[in-house]
């Protein structure tokens, strides 16, 4: 297995130590998955203008969870799901729409149910949703604009899922708790 190195912004290319230091103003630490990002300064730099961006899109916070975590889950991301369980708690989102998503089992609401659907739709058929699921989705309660913001999200999440998986990247001690395996007997949502 290829070793991938942790980097800090002491052993970090150049052009990655400046964005490993705006990661810690932002949130205190360099979370693992940037530093691993750091090897390559593009990586790291387009994942965190990502981010911000996806951020700032129209979705709610409970709505960007579903987003995110949709994929991670689907991407059988071993970092991300356990860490977006945590952002999801720190974003005040319900514990029930959380377990919902990491279970494969039917979120609270059918608005939450149709983005999750949407949003698998998009990352299993690689962007190929039909007429019929993108008017499921507009007539669910959400726009085209994002019907786009989800194209956003897959994205980011692509960037990330796949480093993780690459570099089997660790889990912060603090996400440790939220540790999460695919049950092998979840309701899978289609």
């Amino acid at each position: 297995m290829t070793e991938f190195e942790i980097h800090t912004a002491q052993t970090a290319p150049d052009r990655s130590k400046p964005l490993l230091e705006q990661t810690k103003a932002t949130f205190g630490v360099v979370p693992n998955l940037h530093a691993v990002m750091a090897e390559a300064p593009g990586l790291l730099e387009g994942y965190l203008v990502l981010h911000r961006l996806f951020l700032e899109s129209s979705f709610t916070d409970e709505e960007k969870t579903v987003v995110w975590q949709s994929i991670n889950v689907e991407h059988d991301c071993h970092y991300c799901v356990p860490s977006h369980t945590g952002i999801a708690k720190r974003m005040g989102v319900d514990d029930a729409v959380s377990d919902a998503l990491r279970n494969e089992t039917s979120l609270p609401t059918p608005r939450l149910e149709a983005l999750r659907r949407f949003t698998l739709q998009m990352v299993r058929k690689r962007g190929s949703a039909g007429d019929r699921q993108v008017e499921a989705f507009l007539a669910a309660g959400f726009t085209s604009r994002q019907v786009l913001e989800v194209v956003l999200a897959i994205s980011q999440k692509v960037m990330s899922n796949y480093t993780n998986k690459l570099a089997n990247t660790p889990i912060e001690p603090y996400f440790e708790q939220f540790a999460w395996q695919r049950t092998p007997s979840a309701e899978l949502v289609s």
